[in-house]
């Protein structure tokens, strides 16, 4: 395979018609851009590219291409993609095939494991990638969708948090009753756009980071979200 035929790593362009999506989040995506915020946004990438900076992932919009809202069961909130080349593959938590499992990444799945009792081979198989969670119902958002090389949050604030905030109100006032898992302050400053009266399972902890994925005052390692959830799903018949 040769240069040109190579998976793209990083955004190639500032065009929202090259960053597909589901249908049904089509009409959110279009009015978001065509707006002042997402006009500005759009901008400042183009004007980012031109300047020559590697802009991660190559799909900023995957997510929302992999799960479309009639199917979202479950909706897990990161923050802004991994800064490292070839790690970032459009969805929250997720690294691309074979790259090394980030910190987060492995804490998430040792609480699956003790959750759940699930037993995961070891790295490379089956890797980071969480493309399969993607497409079985679960919204892996980043609430910042773009970021450069070695720079995290360098596009926090930017416009992104427009689009995303409305995607998970969207989610929250839809026909059905959705698992949120909100990992962390800056996930569970979301919690206001999930309506109260809705049936919904919001679920809170620290972050997997570890810098707090064993401390108080909720760890995330012990916090049971993976068995409240796969119970919930059952419940409701998913």
């Amino acid at each position: 395979m040769n240069s040109s035929e190579m998976p793209a790593t990083q955004l190639q362009t500032a065009q929202p018609a090259d960053w597909p999506v589901a249908p049904g989040w089509q009409p959110l995506v279009d009015a978001f851009f065509a707006g002042a915020r997402g006009q500005a946004l759009l901008a400042h990438l183009q004007a980012r590219l031109q300047a020559g900076a590697a802009i991660f992932p190559p799909q900023p919009l995957r997510a929302l291409d992999l799960t479309p809202p009639e199917d979202v069961r479950v909706v897990i909130l990161g923050q802004d993609p991994y800064h490292g080349r070839g790690q970032a593959e459009g969805l929250a938590f997720s690294v691309a095939p074979g790259v090394r499992l980030p910190p987060s990444l492995q804490n998430i799945f040792k609480e699956m494991q003790r959750d759940l009792g699930v037993a995961f081979p070891p790295f490379p198989n089956p890797g980071g990638s969480l493309v399969k969670w993607a497409k079985n119902g679960v919204l892996l958002l980043n609430t910042c969708l773009t970021v450069e090389e070695g720079q995290a949050a360098s596009h926090a604030g930017k416009g992104w948090e427009e689009l995303t905030d409305t995607v998970i109100r969207h989610v929250a006032e839809g026909p059905r009753p959705v698992v949120f898992m909100l990992w962390g302050s800056h996930a569970q400053g979301k919690r206001a756009w999930i309506p109260a009266d809705r049936g919904h399972l919001v679920l809170t902890s620290n972050h997997p980071s570890p810098l707090s994925a064993l401390r108080p005052p909720v760890p995330f390692i012990g916090n049971g979200h993976f068995g409240k959830a796969r119970d919930f799903r059952a419940q409701h018949g998913y």
